[in-house]
């Protein structure tokens, strides 16, 4: 006996490792993980309410991933999405000499990337990831000098909580300073901007050595700015960090529509941006010999990711606008960003919790499984993730909690709780078997209501503040421009969908 359930111990481990060392085909792992065969267990589904709720503007600073670009997504409308960043002094106080002259400042942000292909000749074939939208397709980008100071601490309250800053804050707009900085002759360094999946060569002025990096956006900037501002900036600038953020306040990078292109958009990690300055100056001797030397700033610091929503379809404003919170909505909308969020109250039925509890059932699995609307959807990309969690404290719930299953990318950890994106079925499966159990077996328990997002970092489980009302969302829902369109619970019998409305399902044994 002993022996027999150390076996099943060890195989479950081994599934769980294998599967969480591979992010490609994990749509389905969580049921594979659990299993769908219930052999002998009792049944029983559960109604819900559920009703959308528009999120609106919301907290987006210092997010670990910000989208940049434009998104036209047939289901819910265009997103366009700009960056506003501090920057800092790789190394400060920086050695500068006589007659400094900048020969040449390039930006190097580099882009989420696999590796395909590599060839004879050394050279690589990469495919990008998390770009929605053809990759070609143009955008208008600029990039300013900010002249917003981005604080760390807000004043209100006497500099003892962080500063927030918001989805639609317009200071960045409005303090802008000059001329864009990528202004270089190459158009598709600005107006006809894309995201391209080229590698990046370099060949050594001696032609004898080629280095080959991943793509990345890789940007020359305005030299008589940064000579300007950086190697002939006065000393007491470049002292600290605090000092030169004051001095240079950051970048804001401003995105537009190219043409009549849709546009593209693409997620980043700006944190590995560089901007590398490159100068000569005189050398100590008295010869006329000049001296290459670089100065390096990170785009680190307060960040913000800027969202502005435009040509929204009818039918999701309707149904953002609308909502029923006693009886439930027919579709549930969930949009990333600014977008919206479903809100669930389980056993809304009087008496319903108090009988399961008088019951004493023993709960094996308890499942919250979302339909989604295909033909609602038009074709667009569904999130590869939704995440449940409790809205009435703003925490996860006690599966989230409970699931040690780890993944090797930020969107399949959390195997046994899933919310992974079935792409067979067009489910999305959430357990909340804990949860369930707990409000059973102890009738002090609150039945909280839950809410529902789409997410892109199922690891991370911090909360931004809404701007204009009371509450928040899970940060990582503000990082994921995508949405989807699940079925609710309100159908008719009638409907041909009917079998596809949200309910729980609890499978159970009765007590001997």
């Amino acid at each position: 006996m002993y022996n027999n359930s150390f076996l099943k111990q060890v195989l479950f481990v081994a599934v769980v490792i294998i599967f969480a060392s591979c992010d490609k085909d994990y749509n389905e792992i969580g049921s594979d993980l659990i299993g769908t065969n219930h052999f002998d267990l009792n049944k029983e589904n559960y109604s819900v309410v559920a009703y959308n709720q528009k999120i609106g503007p919301i907290q987006s600073n210092n997010l670990p991933v910000n989208a940049l670009g434009i998104y036209d997504n047939p289901a819910f409308g265009k997103t366009t999405a700009s960056f506003a960043t501090q920057l800092s002094l790789a190394t400060v106080n920086p050695t500068i000499g006589k007659n400094p002259v900048v020969e040449s400042v390039v930006l190097t942000i580099p882009y989420f990337s696999t590796l395909k292909t590599t060839n004879a000749d050394g050279s690589h074939v990469y495919e990008l990831d998390s770009i929605y939208g053809a990759s070609t397709a143009k955008i208008k980008l600029s990039i300013y000098e900010s002249g917003y100071f981005m604080r760390d601490l807000d004043p209100v309250g006497g500099f003892q909580n962080a500063q927030k800053y918001y989805t639609d804050q317009t200071d960045f707009e409005n303090f802008k300073i000059g001329n864009r900085l990528n202004d270089d002759s190459n158009i598709a360094q600005n107006d006809a901007f894309f995201f391209d999946p080229a590698e990046h060569v370099a060949t050594s002025t001696d032609a004898v050595t080629t280095t080959r990096t991943a793509p990345g956006m890789q940007l020359n900037l305005n030299k008589s700015f940064f000579d300007s501002k950086i190697a002939n900036a006065a000393s007491a600038k470049l002292l600290t960090n605090e000092s030169f953020k004051e001095y240079f306040r950051g970048l804001y990078f401003k995105v537009e529509k190219s043409g009549i292109d849709a546009g593209s958009m693409a997620m980043m990690d700006f944190s590995k941006g560089v901007i590398t300055i490159t100068y000569k100056e005189d050398t100590s001797t008295t010869d006329a010999t000049r001296v290459e030397k670089s100065i390096v700033l990170n785009l680190s610091g307060n960040t913000v990711s800027l969202l502005e929503q435009s040509n929204t379809k009818q039918a999701y404003t309707s149904a953002i606008s609308s909502a029923s919170t006693t009886l439930g909505d027919e579709k549930l909308y969930l949009k990333g960003g600014e977008g919206s969020m479903a809100v669930i109250s389980l056993f809304d039925t009087p008496g319903e919790l108090e009988t399961l509890r008088a019951n004493k059932w023993l709960i094996n699995e308890a499942n919250l499984v979302f339909h989604i609307d295909a033909d609602a959807m038009g074709g667009s990309p569904n999130p590869q993730r939704i995440y449940l969690y409790d809205m009435t404290n703003n925490v996860p719930i006690s599966d989230y909690y409970n699931d040690f299953t780890s993944g090797s990318s930020s969107k399949n950890g959390k195997l046994v709780f899933d919310g992974i994106l079935n792409k067979t079925k067009s489910t999305y499966t959430i357990r909340i078997t804990n949860h369930i159990r707990n409000l059973i077996n102890d009738a002090t328990k609150n039945n909280v209501k839950l809410g529902v997002v789409v997410t892109e970092d199922i690891n991370t489980a911090i909360f931004s503040e809404f701007k204009d009302k009371t509450g928040f969302a899970p940060k990582t829902s503000v990082m994921n421009p995508l949405g989807t369109i699940l079925y609710g619970n309100k159908i008719l019998s009638s409907d041909p969908n009917y079998d596809k409305r949200l309910k729980l399902e609890i499978y159970y044994t009765k007590p001997n």
